[in-house]
């Protein structure tokens, strides 16, 4: 997997009070879906879904944060943006592992009914340092399975993002959703 495709999988967070997103038209009505999220502010998005300027100030985060630049007039130059949008965004957009530790993650994989292939998506989770914290796998359904899968991100824990595209890579594993992050 090349770098660009593995920085498509990266996961976010945006923050924002009473976001709202307008989605494809629902089949039956042709009338669009409105989702509100007032009651948290939050979603979890895919990089390759994110308008390219929240992506511009996530790196512009990094090259402070990594003291590769030394303002932020040198990040924005660099990375190609302005600073009234570095300012505007700065708040609402971070990786989704630089807010993780000490939270519990629960996801739902669905994932194909083979032996052995519960104990790999374990191990993932296992390896990247994660806590398990519960576990809940659907019986089968045309060789289909649901797991439902709860971990604790500790200190020591890697990169989400990177452990999720993992446990999404995996033959087999045909999604992995996040549910939940308290």
């Amino acid at each position: 997997m090349s770098a660009d495709e593995k920085q498509t999988r990266q996961l976010y967070f945006l923050s924002g009070q009473a976001v709202k997103v307008h989605m494809l038209p629902a089949k039956r009505t042709g009338q669009p879906f409105e989702v509100n999220m007032e009651s948290t502010g939050y979603f979890v998005v895919k990089q390759r879904a994110l308008p390219e300027v929240l992506l511009k100030v996530v790196e512009a985060k990094r090259m402070l944060e990594s003291e590769k630049v030394h303002s932020v007039q040198e990040a924005v130059d660099k990375v190609g943006i302005s600073r009234s949008s570095f300012y505007k965004y700065k708040e609402d957009i971070f990786p989704f592992h630089d807010t993780t530790e000490g939270k519990t993650v629960t996801m739902t994989v669905q994932m194909d009914d083979q032996p052995g292939l519960l104990s790999d998506v374990l191990k993932i989770i296992a390896a990247f340092g994660a806590n398990i914290l519960t576990i809940h796998q659907s019986i089968p359904i045309n060789g289909v399975a649901s797991l439902s899968v709860s971990v604790q991100v500790l200190s020591t824990t890697r990169d989400m993002s990177e452990m999720i595209d993992r446990v999404e890579r995996k033959e087999g594993v045909h999604y992995v959703k996040i549910l939940a992050k308290e």
